[in-house]
């Protein structure tokens, strides 16, 4: 470790606890309002086509502006501003989503909750790539997205514990709840902003990637010909899409089958539950195997095994343990790429490297849901959870013939 990084240090685990406290609360909001907002389209109606739209239309914005984002990341000093426009976002979407009395307003409400949680991640991605010695990646990452699935776990425990035991899709009681649950979303994203307007940024930064706006920049068709980068999007985006495609999904497959919103509450939760255990070992088992191992293993079992939990959605023990071991390894998954982009280019640019891989998620985000409902029209909604196994798997046999 060098000197500046050693004098840095308490500054930089300082900032790190505030990424890692915000992002609890951010995601915590967003993972309680994106399966509340599955419960409200039913409540309006919809069937598994239009749930499939408005995911899509939840990564629209996010997917034209990823790279110009990823572009301001890099260059600004004070890259909070960045992540607490992204929080004002996120409850801005959550309001909406609350208020909107029909799906389109659900739709664009959807869009403006995407742009916030694109905000907010490159913010905080490109402040761990931009502090954190490269040795400590894997664990600033692995913290960062242990906070992700922490959030993962609490919003939809949360979300189902409002909703309650009732099977009646557009009763009072359960419209009544569906508003309930919104609305603690959005007064959970706004708790988050104190941390963000305190100035607790680190003042230097390793590479000075923002103190350097006359660097060339790599386009983005650069980073993608780096060797092994878009082996390494394709990975994420098939990662992050799974978990959109559950959140969104499983209601669906749980209201076919009669199986409580509780329930699916805590389906989810264990999933994250999961996710938060793999991120924080991170550390220990990249010390141990070689992260290009660990990401085929990660998209292997988690195709596999999350596979299986639509087949049992009304037994809880068989879906719980299928999505808790499921959950295990698709947490490894993200860390791991993010880490593998960011050292696959130079530090000045991995503040773009990163807003692509974000792009291509998003990428994901908006193509994936329309094919994954189309296969959920003829196979119902399980088929839809069903397609993006089948992405993880073909993921990890890429993964497998570069070696």
């Amino acid at each position: 470790m060098t000197k500046n990084e050693k004098s840095a240090s308490p500054g930089t685990l300082r900032w790190l606890l505030v990424l890692i406290a915000t992002a609890l609360l951010s995601q915590t909001a967003l993972n309680l309002i994106r399966p509340v907002t599955t419960y409200k389209l039913i409540a309006l109606d919809s069937g598994p086509v239009t749930v499939g739209a408005v995911t899509a239309a939840y990564a629209l914005l996010p997917l034209v502006t990823a790279i110009s984002l990823g572009r301001i990341s890099s260059r600004t000093r004070q890259v909070r501003y960045m992540m607490l426009g992204g929080i004002i976002l996120l409850a801005l979407g959550g309001a909406g989503i609350a208020l909107a009395p029909n799906v389109v307003l659900v739709g664009a409400a959807s869009a403006v909750l995407g742009m916030g949680h694109l905000m907010f991640t490159i913010g905080g991605q490109s402040s761990i790539a931009r502090f954190l010695p490269d040795s400590e990646l894997d664990k600033g990452f692995g913290w960062f997205t242990a906070a992700y699935s922490a959030g993962q776990f609490l919003g939809p425990l949360v979300a189902g514990l409002i909703l309650g035991t009732g099977t009646s899709p557009d009763s009072p009681e359960r419209v009544a709840s569906i508003g309930i649950s919104l609305w603690i979303g959005v007064a959970c994203s706004i708790l988050a902003t104190p941390l963000l307007l305190a100035n607790l940024q680190p003042a230097t930064n390793k590479n000075n990637a923002a103190a350097s706006p006359e660097r060339p920049k790599t386009s983005a068709l650069g980073i993608l010909r780096v060797p092994g980068m878009s082996s390494h999007m394709f990975a994420s985006l098939t990662l992050l899409s799974m978990l959109d495609i559950l959140t969104a999904f499983l209601p669906l497959v749980a209201e076919q089958h009669n199986v409580t919103p509780v329930a699916v509450g805590v389906l989810l939760a264990i999933r994250g539950c999961a996710s938060v255990a793999s991120r924080l070992v991170i550390p220990q088992l990249s010390a141990h195997f070689s992260r290009p191992a660990l990401l085929r293993t990660s998209l292997y079992v988690a195709a596999l095994t999350l596979a299986v939990a639509p087949f049992f959605i009304d037994s809880l023990w068989i879906a719980g343990s299928a999505m808790l071991v499921g959950g295990f390894f698709l947490g490894l998954g993200q860390p791991l790429t993010m880490t593998m982009i960011s050292t696959s280019v130079a530090p000045a640019d991995r503040g773009a490297a990163l807003a692509v891989r974000l792009m291509g998620n998003r990428l994901g985000q908006v193509g994936l849901p329309i094919l994954a409902s189309t296969v959920a029209a003829g196979m119902g909604p399980a088929g839809a959870i069903w397609f993006c196994c089948a992405l993880l798997g073909i993921s990890g046999i890429e993964k497998s013939i570069r070696r």
